[in-house]
């Protein structure tokens, strides 16, 4: 059997600054919460925020969820004490903007030597540089704790000077290129956000565009996000009825040995017996989580 994955359908930022949103979080239904203390705090606010987002790991209450930081790069007057302070939070991961090139990843390696051994290191892949060298940066993960990619749209649009629109034209080659390199390597990898919060019609649409690329959820900026997320990230009762079908069939004494065998009218191979395993895992991986 497949190890299952851990569903991470849905990443929802919030402001670290926000102690209501911060206590909203904890009864969110989202896989992922990610405390935010870059792009929404202000540059007054982020030792306070900081503290704030230390302080709330450590109250815990987030049940299931699995609760990241995300930090100010390293490059910045906050960045080396962000990354400190998260070290030593207890945060499932903390998650580093604007990783350029593999020589970022291993300088944010080096400023979480004094943490657990469990904290994932999770990169915000929303770079011009980054594009170049996706294969570079995802070998890390052989030799860090790299583990999750977050894609940054609204960030590469603005280095692009390119046009963010519901189809996204502009970016489809790199967010290919991110899933391509995040399988290689065994990375998981999240769509960026949808800046349309009010309109779950183009978010639904959105996010769909992201399932059909392969990745494995989305983050998000707003709560009312959150159900619409799950619901496309989460195999439907058709997927699951096809799956069981595919392991049923391999099953069976007759098909002992076989590579290639014919389920309700189609040719199933032993790449959709793993396909199948995936998706039934990761639906009882879900259930788990309600």
């Amino acid at each position: 059997m497949i190890a299952p994955d851990r569903p991470r359908r849905s990443a929802l930022y919030m402001p670290a600054s926000n102690a209501r949103a911060i206590e909203k979080a904890r009864s969110l239904p989202a896989d992922v919460i990610i405390l935010d203390l870059e792009d929404a705090v202000a540059p007054e606010a982020k030792a306070e925020a900081r503290a704030a987002a230390v302080a709330a790991v450590k109250a815990g209450g987030f049940g299931a969820r699995e609760v990241a930081i995300r930090a100010n790069g390293l490059d910045t007057e906050w960045g080396a004490e962000d990354l400190a302070a998260i070290a030593a939070s207890g945060a499932d991961a903390v998650l580093v903007p604007k990783v350029s090139s593999p020589a970022d990843i291993e300088a944010c390696e080096s400023a979480l030597r004094s943490a657990p051994a469990s904290m994932q290191l999770w990169a915000m892949i929303e770079t011009c540089a980054v594009v170049g060298q996706l294969d570079a940066v995802a070998a890390t993960a052989r030799s860090t704790r790299l583990s999750l990619w977050i894609m940054g749209v609204n960030d590469l649009a603005k280095e692009m000077r390119a046009k963010l629109t519901a189809e996204r034209t502009p970016f489809l080659p790199a967010l290919t290129l991110a899933v391509c390199a995040a399988r290689a390597h065994g990375i998981a990898v999240l769509d960026g956000v949808c800046n349309e919060f009010r309109d779950l019609d183009v978010f639904r649409r959105e996010a769909e565009q992201g399932l059909l690329y392969g990745f494995d959820g989305k983050s998000l900026i707003h709560p009312d996000q959150i159900a619409p997320c799950n619901e496309v990230f989460s195999p439907s009762e058709a997927e699951l009825a096809q799956a069981g079908a595919i392991i049923a069939a391999f099953a069976l004494p007759e098909n002992a040995g076989k590579g290639a065998i014919r389920v309700d009218g189609k040719m199933a191979e032993l790449l959709h017996l793993d396909q199948a395993k995936r998706l039934v895992a990761i639906a009882e991986r879900i259930a788990a989580l309600s």
